[in-house]
């Protein structure tokens, strides 16, 4: 490949293997055996893990009390175009040895951003030709694209929610390029995350007219995918805060009710991130539930969060009780609409070895793949479906079944309220299925 570099990056780590549970190698899968038929899929299918270009080859380390402690090979380059290809062949060699067969950018992690608008559009055309080139070789795909619109200080105020227009259409010609890098790329969904569409304060803030212009501005960005030949979805990832002290796009159902305000809902899903469902004081499976309740449930970025933080940490998933119960929804939702797992998370800032980068992936994968087993058992083989089915069996006939069809008007509700008289108290048993769930891990 014209300007490739044979170098590797991370010599004397092969292809993981999957070993089983009983293996001891830490770079082998315990659980995540790609080809093995769960729920009539294999958990390739289910999957589709993806690796986070940002986290995993743009970051270094750093964090507000201190610099970067990761100092990787490939950000060696003074020149931004050799140092993008640097990096995109260290990310394919990485996922290929992993076993992955997705990734997922922002515009700007691909290549570094330009003085100007014209040169960041020249670097990004770059830089695409490039990666589709590793791509052809390899076998690998974008699961989606999408546009860093918040970390230049242009964009402070906010890119679509920008009181200033000229922000606003440089976020449109922004998202454009990102758009067509993705459709370069096979791209099978594109993904809007709005860190910074939201408020600081209220007082400065016209929110009606804010959140009508970002309505306006994905509907324009969707006109344009669609009409360059884009057919995948667009997805919403909720965030409640951070970096902006409120995000319009606060949880799963805050999007669904703006996306179906707006008109957007057949052409957009929910990607749920895990450590934003607990910033927004929320479980991952409720937000998962939120999302399939809806028909919207899209992709999944896996991550989770410290509970003694109040910020989104973004560490590998190991919580195997909290991935088992969002299995369960994921399972009986039959699986995600058009997306995958992506991993957005990071190493720890201690963490400064190469293969740290694999027992975080590792990691990550075997506990999905491990919750997903679980969850199929539960569901299979225990009696966690036919419990949760007897809590609503005054449903299933009589006056409950009228009520549900629709048949039934208040005063029916009133007379039969006056019929019964006081009631039994009727447990839950939410102790026996959380037992259930300890039972089958």
């Amino acid at each position: 490949m014209k300007g490739s570099t044979t170098k590797e990056y991370f010599p004397g780590i092969e292809k993981i293997p999957f070993e089983g549970k009983e293996s001891d190698n830490p770079l082998a899968f315990k659980y995540y055996n790609p080809d093995q038929i769960v729920a009539g899929k294999t958990m390739r299918e289910h999957f589709k893990f993806a690796i986070a270009y940002w986290h995993t080859f743009c970051g270094q380390g750093s964090d507000p009390f201190g610099s970067g402690t990761q100092n990787f090979a490939w950000d060696k380059s003074n020149d931004p175009v050799q140092a993008a290809k640097d990096k995109a062949d260290a990310a394919f060699e990485f996922i290929g040895k992993m076993g992955f067969e997705y990734f997922c950018f922002h515009d700007f992690d691909l290549i570094q951003e330009g003085a100007t608008f014209q040169e960041s559009e020249k670097r990004l055309r770059t830089i695409t030709e490039y990666v589709k080139e590793k791509m052809s070789e390899t076998g690998i795909k974008l699961l989606w694209g999408t546009a860093n619109c918040f970390s230049h200080p242009r964009y402070m105020n906010g890119a679509a929610s920008n009181p200033e227009f000229n922000v606003l259409a440089r976020a449109g010609g922004q998202i454009k390029l990102a758009l067509d890098a993705t459709i370069a790329l096979g791209g099978e969904n594109y993904v809007f995350w709005g860190g910074r569409e939201g408020y600081m304060s209220l007082l400065n803030t016209d929110m009606g007219r804010e959140l009508d212009h970002i309505g306006r501005f994905l509907g324009l960005a969707r006109d344009y995918a669609r009409s360059q030949g884009f057919k995948g979805n667009f997805f919403i990832e909720p965030k409640p805060m951070e970096p902006s002290k409120h995000q319009y796009d606060f949880d799963a159902a805050t999007s669904i009710g703006f996306l179906r305000e707006y008109g957007l809902e057949k052409d957009f899903k929910i990607n749920v991130e895990v450590n934003h469902a607990t910033l927004a004081q929320h479980t991952f499976q409720h937000e998962l539930e939120v999302a399939a309740k809806a028909g919207m449930l899209g992709s999944i970025d896996a991550n989770r969060g410290d509970y003694q933080n109040g910020w989104d940490t973004d560490q590998f998933p190991t919580n195997i009780q909290e991935t088992t119960e969002a299995m369960l929804v994921f399972l009986k939702a039959g699986g995600l609409q058009g997306g995958g797992v992506n991993f957005d998370a990071k190493i720890r800032r201690n963490s400064t070895d190469m293969d740290d980068l694999f027992h975080a992936h590792i990691g990550g994968a075997d506990t999905f793949a491990r919750a997903l087993l679980t969850a199929d058992r539960i569901i299979a083989s225990s009696a966690y479906e036919s419990l949760r089915q007897q809590r609503y069996s005054s449903f299933d006939s009589g006056k409950g079944k009228e009520f549900e069809e629709g048949k039934l008007d208040l005063e029916d509700l009133y007379q039969i309220a006056l019929e019964n008289g006081e009631l039994e108290l009727r447990s839950g048993k939410q102790e026996m299925f959380e037992n259930m769930i300890n039972q089958y891990i």
